[in-house]
């Protein structure tokens, strides 16, 4: 049996919480065994069977964990139509058309057009994608894919979809119409083009320093089918899944569990839906669309039964929740299952919330006694804050305030887990720290130290690792770290500047548990 070498890795920076000086890390057999400076390391590993690795003043840290994704939507996204760019109505409907032109007789698949930014404010007719597609399928999901524009080529298959809940024959669907085409959609789908996407969205994770995902998989979102094709994918990133499907009972919580193979039942069970599709599920009306309120997608006593099922079977349970009638039907149902099981019970299962934007003083204080985690997408505040935003034109300048209240939900003991929500914002992990640390509303940022916590150890907390080690660079951790070439670093333990004008780090090399997944 040959002798395990050394990776020893100098004249750099290393993020530690143990060694916040070090300029050195040596690891072997895909765990950190050492840290401290240049010269210790070369007189310590002087003996042989050494790799050295000169970082010329690079930064390492530990690798990031994206909590929430959806790698298929993703890479379909990478690899295909992305109308993200799109600045008007008449521009969405251009790049619709060249990308259509370029590909003859294929149905379409895109994702990312945000009305709310255009002049129009309005989003194209199906009258009008089908003057651009004839009789051609297309899904075309909005940025945050809980409403999609489909062609009537995509719609007309579909049986009883006008009987559907949310349908509208000109504007985009919604509710259960939207998930009826989003189906038949992934059924055009070729394998060749899923695979492809898998592909390409695991290796854009590691080419950003992610070394693990959560995987947040369901019937409406992409299917049994797709979740057994990311199974079974051999790639560097690790997937961690959860399945959001609701169970009644014990037995079915553990049923469902063995049949998906998911870590829990969580992740995107749907409560309610999106602020930007005015589907998220509000106590008052949406400022610009009076006497609306969203959808409830899951009754409160689903919720329930939901909750308590995971809870006596020991597994985790969790929500997608966005709006406070969501937030608050949820917070509702753990406090029954609270008071009838105990507070043990539920903390010990790490219960999860996802997205968890509107959220209260009292809410945040229960949720932390109870050991839920949330996992958050700063990007979100990024993109959609601020009094001229869309979350200011959709509720109001004060209710608007009040979201993603990172500060408050930290300050009251909730575990922060984050991520991208890919792709409905990029995979750009330094990207969401920065935001976190610079939150469009006074007094709701966290701090870096805080923020890359939450988009690291976070991650690996919130996926269940009980190994305190996971996500930190000390010694006996496995050796999951990504090489970055940064303009400056600020303070101990190191971290790169992020104020605004900073240019984000460029990573070089991504390797977890000892192997390189990227560089």
């Amino acid at each position: 049996m040959s002798e395990l070498r050394t990776t020893l890795l100098v004249n750099g920076r290393v993020h530690s919480p143990t060694h916040p000086d070090a300029t050195a890390m040596a690891v072997r057999d895909g765990v950190v065994v050492w840290l401290g400076s240049d010269d210790v390391g070369r007189t310590r590993f002087a003996s042989g069977g050494v790799d050295i690795v000169d970082l010329d003043g690079g930064f390492v840290a530990p690798g990031f964990v994206d909590s929430h994704i959806h790698l298929t939507a993703t890479g379909l996204a990478l690899t295909g139509l992305d109308l993200r760019t799109a600045t008007s109505r008449r521009h969405c409907l251009q790049l619709i058309a060249d990308y259509a032109a370029a590909r003859p007789g294929r149905p379409i698949w895109g994702h990312g057009w945000d009305e709310s930014s255009w002049p129009e404010n309005a989003a194209p007719t199906t009258a009008e994608l089908d003057a651009v597609l004839g009789g051609r399928p297309a899904y075309l999901a909005r940025v945050d894919v809980h409403s999609a524009l489909a062609s009537t080529g995509l719609r007309r298959p579909v049986s009883a979809l006008a009987s559907a809940t949310g349908f509208d024959d000109q504007r985009p669907l919604v509710g259960d119409a939207h998930h009826a085409v989003r189906a038949a959609a992934r059924d055009l789908l070729t394998d060749d083009q899923r695979a492809e996407a898998q592909a390409a969205a695991l290796d854009t994770a590691a080419a950003n320093g992610i070394v693990a995902v959560h995987e947040c998989a369901g019937p409406e979102i992409g299917g049994l089918d797709d979740w057994h094709e990311l199974r079974a994918l051999d790639h560097g990133v690790e997937v961690i899944g959860y399945w959001g499907e609701a169970v009644s009972s014990p037995a079915q919580a553990r049923a469902l569990l063995d049949d998906t193979g998911a870590a829990g039942l969580a992740g995107d069970l749907f409560v309610d839906g999106a602020l930007g599709s005015r589907t998220a599920w509000l106590r008052e009306p949406y400022e610009d669309a009076a006497h609306h309120t969203g959808t409830c997608y899951l009754d409160p006593e689903q919720v329930a039964a939901h909750l308590r099922a995971c809870t006596e079977a020991g597994v985790t349970a969790g929500f997608h929740v966005i709006g406070d009638a969501a937030v608050s039907s949820v917070v509702a149902a753990l406090e029954r299952v609270v008071e009838d099981l105990g507070v043990a019970a539920v903390a010990r299962c790490g219960h999860r919330l996802e997205h968890v934007e509107m959220v209260t003083t009292d809410q945040a204080a229960k949720l932390g006694a109870w050991g839920v985690i949330a996992s958050m997408q700063p990007n979100f505040d990024a993109l959609w804050g601020g009094h001229e935003g869309m979350y200011a034109r959709r509720l109001g300048i004060d209710r608007a305030g009040r979201l993603n209240p990172f500060a408050l939900l930290a300050s009251q003991g909730v575990a922060l887990a984050f991520g991208s929500d890919a792709p409905v914002t990029g995979l750009d992990p330094w990207a969401t720290v920065r935001a976190a640390t610079q939150h469009q509303t006074p007094g709701s940022s966290i701090s870096a130290r805080a923020a890359f916590a939450a988009a690291t150890r976070g991650g690996w907390r919130a996926g269940g690792a009980g190994d305190g080690s996971m996500g930190s660079l000390v010694p006996g951790a496995p050796a999951s770290y990504a090489i970055w070439d940064v303009d400056a670093l600020s303070e101990l333990p190191a971290l790169p500047r992020l104020d605004p004008t900073d240019s984000l780090p460029r990573c070089r090399q991504t390797v977890h548990r000892g192997a390189v997944i990227h560089g």
